[in-house]
């Protein structure tokens, strides 16, 4: 039984119900679609470095830890670079703090650009920058590595008149199998302070 107190409704009413409707979900999806990027950026922040734009621990841990996966299900060759700037905190101490990380700039911008793009760089803290080198074996790698350390040395942050050469002593390995990423860390790390001590029997 109908309501003796019930509307009919007209056409006009309904489409103006539906255009509400309408517009509602659009403004909900819009509402979605921002927080999506918001998150996106989020996440895009909490993997970065500020200082240098490259990956930051985090950022590049995640990234090796991909990369040992990898590794260890198809057995692609992966290299593993560690780099430690030399004699940086003589560049602290003589030019002061932010002359500093212009420097920690400059390295990093060097060293994302004589890698490629599918390639890892990241800043693990301090001045010890990290690389992730797809498709090189051992021997590749470590000439590689002789490269990017040529290629800073040819490359001092000019400032103003100021020539402040940049150096850095670089670990080398490569990915094995049954890797975790702290094996992997731990074998460039002490490859780096091999490099390290060879360097300063030369100079």
């Amino acid at each position: 039984m109908k309501s003796a107190f019930a509307r009919p409704v007209s056409g006009g009413d309904l489409r103006a119900e539906l255009d509400e409707l309408r517009s509602e979900v659009q403004r909900l999806a819009a509402e979605l679609e921002e927080m999506r990027a918001r998150a996106s950026t989020l996440e895009t922040l909490a993997l970065e470095d500020a200082l240098t734009g490259l990956l930051n621990r985090r950022g590049f841990l995640r990234d090796l830890a991909r990369a040992c996966a990898y590794r260890a299900r198809y057995g692609t060759p992966v290299a593993l670079m560690l780099a430690d700037l030399d004699r940086f905190k003589p560049i602290n101490d003589s030019y002061g703090h932010d002359v500093g990380d212009r420097a920690l700039a400059h390295v990093a911008g060097i060293l994302r650009h004589n890698v490629r793009a599918s390639d890892s760089v990241g800043r693990l803290g301090g001045d010890e920058f990290g690389l992730i080198i797809w498709q090189v074996d051992a021997a590749t790698a470590r000439r590689k590595a002789r490269s990017l350390q040529t290629i800073l040395v040819e490359s001092p942050l000019m400032l103003g008149g100021i020539k402040i050469g940049l150096a850095a002593s670089i670990g080398v390995t490569t990915l094995r199998a049954d890797d975790a990423p702290e094996d992997a860390l731990m074998r460039a790390d002490r490859a780096m302070y091999r490099d390290k001590a060879a360097r300063a029997r030369r100079s």
